[in-house]
C-alpha cells in the first residue's frame, strides 16, 4: 500500500519507473494532443484567488463577449488540421447564459460535431467501465488515503482505451461551467464529445481559493454529465499552497468518479490576483504529481495542461515517464503556449508518436 508519505518521500525515480509502466502499458508509445479556444474571455463573477479572468481582480487581460460563429469554426478547424484530435471551447463565468448557448449550438451544427462525434465512437475504443456512475456524492467521502498497489498492476493493451492509438476522429469538447441538466442534454445531442470541468483541489482546500462557489456545486455538475451517460474531463491546479494530502485526496475522487480524462494544471502566478507572489513548483515536485495521478489513475488520459512550459522548460520530455500520456498544445486561456509544431517535434525526439487525425475537417 502507497500512503500519501510513500507518494512525497520515495525516490523520485522509482515512482516514474512504476508510472511509466503503467503508462506504456495502456497507451504503449502514442501522445494525444490537445487544445482550447478561449470563446468568451473574463468578466467572471466569482473570486478564484488564482484566475486573471476573475472580475474582482485587475489583471489587464483581454476581456471579449462569446466570440462569432465563423470566428469559432476557423479557430477550430484550423486545430484540427494541425494533427490536434481534441479542441475544447471554455468560456469564463460560473455558467454559460442560455443566449450564448443557443449561439455555440449553431456553431456546432455548422461543423457538423453530431457527425464527428459518431465517427470518433466507431475509431476509438471505450476505457473498460470500473462500475456505474451514481449521484451518490457519500462516495467522495474521505477515506484511506492509501493506493493499492495491486490495483495499479492490472493494465489493459492500447486498443481498449479512449484517446489510445495511432488515429482518431476529430473531436470538440465543451467547458461552460455549472450548467442544469437540460443544458447539458443539448451540448451532448449537439456530438459535444465530453464535458470539461475541473474540481481544481480538494473539497477540505477549496475555501482558501474561492468563496464565490462550493467545491459541492462543482462535483454536483460532474454527476449531471456522468448521470447523462456523457464522459467528463476533470482534474486539477496544483502550486496553490495544496498539501499532499489535498493532492490525494483530488485524485480519489476523480478515481471514485472514473474519470477518462484528467487534466493537470500548473499554477502560473498571475499579476493582480491575490496569489501574484506565489513561488512557481519545482520540476521534481509536479514530476512527482504527475506520477501520483498516473498512479491512482492507471487507463485514464493523464493531460498535462497549464503551467507546463514555464514549470517543466527543458526537462519536458520526463512528463511521458512520470505518466503523461496527453498534452495541451498552443496557446492557454490567457498565457501563450507551445505550437503545435514544436510540441509534435519534441515529443517524435522523445520517442512517442503523435496520434493522428483520420477524420475529413
Amino acid at each position: 500500500m502507497l500512503s500519501i508519505y510513500d507518494i512525497a518521500n520515495a525516490p523520485l525515480v522509482e515512482l516514474m519507473l512504476e508510472a511509466d509502466r503503467l503508462r506504456s502499458g495502456v497507451f504503449a508509445n502514442h501522445v494525444d494532443l490537445c487544445a482550447i479556444v478561449n470563446i468568451k474571455s473574463g468578466r467572471c463573477d466569482m473570486n478564484c484567488r488564482f484566475c486573471a479572468q476573475s472580475k474582482h481582480y485587475q489583471t489587464g487581460v483581454d476581456t471579449y463577449p462569446l466570440r462569432d460563429t465563423s470566428d469559432l469554426i476557423e479557430s477550430t478547424r484550423t486545430i484540427w488540421k494541425n494533427d490536434v484530435r481534441r479542441v475544447g471551447w471554455v468560456a469564463s463565468g460560473c455558467k454559460l447564459s442560455q443566449s450564448d448557448l443557443d449561439k455555440v449550438l449553431i456553431a456546432a451544427d455548422k461543423l457538423a460535431l453530431r457527425n464527428k462525434s459518431k465517427t470518433s465512437d466507431k475509431l476509438s475504443s471505450k476505457t473498460p467501465s470500473n462500475g456505474s456512475n451514481t449521484s451518490n456524492e457519500s462516495n467522495t467521502s474521505n477515506g484511506s488515503n492509501t493506493l493499492n498497489e495491486s490495483n495499479t498492476s492490472d493494465v489493459s493493451n492500447p486498443s481498449v482505451v479512449s484517446g489510445g492509438g495511432e488515429a482518431g476522429g476529430v473531436l470538440c469538447c465543451a467547458s461552460f461551467g455549472q450548467l442544469d441538466t437540460e443544458s447539458l442534454k443539448r451540448l451532448q445531442s449537439a456530438g459535444f464529445a465530453h464535458y470539461h470541468h475541473n474540481l481544481e483541489t480538494s473539497e477540505r482546500f477549496y475555501p482558501n481559493i474561492c468563496t464565490t462557489q462550493r467545491w459541492r456545486d462543482r462535483l454536483s455538475t460532474l454527476y449531471r454529465v456522468l448521470d447523462l451517460g456523457w464522459e467528463v474531463c476533470s482534474g486539477g491546479l496544483f502550486g496553490l499552497g495544496e498539501s499532499w494530502e489535498d493532492r490525494m485526496q483530488l485524485a480519489l475522487t476523480l478515481k471514485r468518479l472514473n474519470v477518462k480524462s484528467a487534466p493537470l494544471n500548473f499554477y502560473n502566478a498571475v499579476a493582480g490576483t491575490p496569489l501574484s507572489c506565489s513561488e512557481s513548483l519545482g520540476v521534481d515536485e509536479a514530476l512527482r504529481i504527475v506520477a501520483l495521478f498516473r498512479l491512482m489513475l492507471p487507463e485514464a488520459s493523464i493531460r498535462i495542461c497549464g503551467g507546463r512550459p514555464k514549470i517543466f522548460a527543458d526537462r519536458v520530455k520526463e512528463l511521458f515517464h512520470a505518466g503523461a500520456d496527453s498534452l495541451m498544445t498552443g496557446n492557454y486561456l490567457t498565457t501563450n503556449g507551445n505550437s503545435p509544431e514544436n510540441d509534435k517535434k519534441m515529443i517524435t525526439e522523445a520517442g512517442f508518436i503523435v496520434t493522428k487525425n483520420n477524420d475529413a475537417i
